[in-house]
């Protein structure tokens, strides 16, 4: 057993890497192809023939594309992405100070999805062709067709209109703007400090757009959820079970939820992963300041430097998500690595 889950955890890790240098090198292309000279962009339109050719230089633009690739290869590793093309700032630098904001927006996403998604979707299951399932099939359709900007407005407009006092911009309230703790997720740094109305203060900034933003993986686990749910209700020790006499409540949620979690899990990586890049509209909604509406901006204004390290932070993110959503998948379902070890 245990050398098949080594062997098993070893393929994953090997294919993980793998996509990784892939989307490094893809990144690398594009930002070689994209129109525009790095060295201008940093310079300005007024910077000198001499200026841009010393720059250039020191950016190692004038090297082969093989040696530039290696070059920012090793760099990548090692944490450095270079410098800013805009700030002048180590790139970096700016991450370590933006990522912490969307890291806590997209952590609180992930428990009310499956806080919320998990439990629906087996009431569906459970209640399946009643009213009840009806109603949250219709409201699973709805969080994953209407798009999360939409929920972002909504729910600042009714917070405006029926609840004045409840933060609807920034992370933190004036009053605590001079707290800074070391993780850079405030409502950790405010229980670390011993500070509960900084946690407090956090939670309330931090419930709208978590909120807005789980709506659409809300409507997918719960419709996922019931899906499986209903599946292994027909499994054939699950009739067994019932036709014993265990009660409905012991095998819904001792064998059905274990056997129905794989497909919840693989989705809560993705989501996950993708959460960590496509944030930037509710971030720019709340006035989050935080990594993924930074990553629009660098976008916006060719900052070829940031915008090759917000896609490679990110496709990070996405790999760890899934190797360790991977490895959970494999703890709970013995029968996925036996199968991968053959």
């Amino acid at each position: 057993m245990t050398s098949g889950f080594a062997e098993f955890l070893l393929r994953r890790i090997v294919g993980f890497a793998g996509v990784l240098l892939v989307l490094a090198l893809m990144i690398f292309i594009l930002a070689r192809v994209v129109p525009g000279d790095p060295a201008r962009i940093a310079l300005g339109p007024t910077a000198s023939a001499e200026q841009l050719a010393e720059l250039r230089e020191e950016m190692g633009l004038d090297d082969p594309l093989p040696l530039q690739f290696v070059n920012f290869l090793g760099g990548a590793i090692r944490g450095d992405f270079g410098n800013s093309l805009i700030s002048g700032r180590p790139v970096a630098e700016e991450i370590a100070g933006l990522l912490p904001a969307t890291l806590e927006l997209v952590l609180a996403t992930l428990i009310i999805m499956l806080a919320l998604g998990l439990p629906l979707g087996i009431l569906a299951a459970r209640y399946r062709n009643s009213w009840f399932d009806a109603v949250l099939r219709i409201v699973s359709l709805a969080g994953v067709t209407m798009p999360s900007f939409l929920f972002a407005i909504l729910l600042q407009l009714g917070a405006a209109y029926y609840l004045t006092d409840w933060p609807i911009l920034g992370r933190m309230s004036r009053e605590f703007s001079d707290f800074s703790g070391a993780t850079g997720l405030l409502t950790l740094d405010g229980l670390l400090a011993g500070r509960l109305d900084i946690t407090l203060d956090a939670l309330r900034h931090l419930a709208f757009p978590a909120l807005a933003l789980s709506m659409s993986g809300i409507g997918q686990i719960m419709r996922i959820t019931r899906s499986a749910m209903i599946e292994h209700q027909r499994r054939d020790h699950v009739q067994t079970l019932r036709s014993f006499g265990v009660p409905g409540r012991v095998v819904t949620f001792r064998y059905l939820l274990k056997l129905s979690a794989i497909a919840p899990l693989t989705i809560m990586g993705l989501e996950f992963a993708s959460l960590i890049g496509n944030a930037f509209v509710v971030e720019m909604v709340f006035s989050w300041g935080g990594f993924a509406s930074a990553g629009l901006e660098a976008v916006m204004q060719k900052d070829l430097n940031a915008v090759m390290a917000v896609v490679l932070v990110s496709g990070c993110f996405f790999v760890v998500a899934n190797l360790l959503i991977d490895i959970l998948i494999g703890l709970i379902d013995p029968r996925l690595r036996m199968k991968e070890a053959r």
